[in-house]
């Protein structure tokens, strides 16, 4: 019979944090750093022999140190999570591409009657998204196939016994081995509006009954608007994004998916729910630019209709006549 101690040790395994780390061929070099090294000798090798003649030998030496060690810090280098060449090649990428992206046609010339600047002005780029309606029940329409987002609460193994550890794990283990198509888990954390609460709460002091309740909710206030001062206060989201396969049919296959998620991660003692198509729309206008203060009200979906009431205007007599 296994006791408590053999389960608790039996559950604990060693993961990298990095599964996608690629594989080290020789010397902790992975293969692609090996290929450029590869490629930099060969390089040197060829200017040595087209050079070594011509230029003398200490200059050609002290050469090759200099740009051997450039080409050995940009291999084993690494900046933002990348390593170093990939972020060059990137940061270049970035540096001629175009600095403004536009839904409207932008390969259109100009023509022939209006006069064109001597200076060519780097025109938008066409805005390519891969999303192209949000519905109201929020499902994301990916071109051939659908996608549901998922909110849900964090939970502390820390504070948990090893056998609860445990069940959470197999829990949660249990919905990734059912999962059949891409699923994305997003954790960010995005800034809290206290001073927002500590208006409500102050606003609200009036109305409470009791006066040691109205002087707890107004010290309360005062804490958030200090907090909110002191510090950047965070608070962490974690979203979950389900989509369907190209050939899966239904028109609701996405909300399902999102639906069997929320009941399968409810054992792990989290809130979950499926978020419908302004909460959707919110949370990635929030992602693109997350330390934006929401605006009041919301944010429609892209497909909503939006209407507003009829214009009201005042005549001579005062009384408010609708047009």
């Amino acid at each position: 019979m296994s006791t408590r101690a053999d389960r608790s040790d039996a559950a604990r395994a060693r993961m990298p944090a990095d599964v996608d780390a690629p594989d080290k061929v020789l010397y902790g070099l992975t293969f692609r750093q090996l290929a450029i090294l590869a490629v930099a000798a060969l390089a040197f090798y060829g200017a040595w022999r087209v050079l070594h003649q011509m230029v003398p030998v200490p200059v050609l030496v002290g050469a090759a140190v200099v740009l051997g060690g450039l080409v050995f810090g940009i291999v084993v280098g690494r900046r933002d999570g990348l390593p170093l060449d990939v972020w060059l090649l990137a940061a270049v990428a970035h540096a001629r591409a175009p600095r403004a992206l536009s839904t409207t046609d932008t390969t259109s010339t100009t023509p022939d009657w209006v006069r064109a600047p001597k200076s060519r002005v780097m025109l938008p780029a066409p805005l390519k998204l891969p999303a192209d309606a949000i519905d109201d029940g929020g499902q994301i329409r990916l071109g051939g196939a659908r996608a549901a987002m998922v909110a849900a609460s964090n939970v502390n193994l820390a504070l948990r016994t090893p056998d609860e550890q445990t069940a959470l794990v197999e829990v949660f283990g249990r919905w990734l081995n059912s999962l059949s198509t891409p699923t994305q888990i997003v954790v960010s954390a995005q800034p809290v509006d206290l001073h927002s609460a500590a208006r409500g709460l102050a606003d609200a002091v009036e109305k409470l009954p009791h006066p040691a309740l109205a002087d707890a909710a107004a010290d309360h206030a005062r804490f958030l608007d200090d907090l909110a001062a002191r510090r950047d206060p965070l608070r962490r989201q974690v979203l979950i994004v389900t989509r369907t396969s190209p050939g899966e049919r239904g028109e609701h296959a996405a909300r399902r998916r999102a639906e069997n998620a929320v009941r399968a991660l409810s054992g792990l003692g989290v809130t979950t729910r499926a978020l419908d198509g302004p909460a959707v729309t919110a949370a990635i206008a929030a992602a693109a630019d997350p330390y934006r203060p929401p605006r009041p009200g919301g944010l429609a979906a892209p497909d909503t209709v939006i209407t507003s009431s009829a214009p009201h205007w005042r005549g001579r007599s005062g009384r408010s006549e609708q047009a």
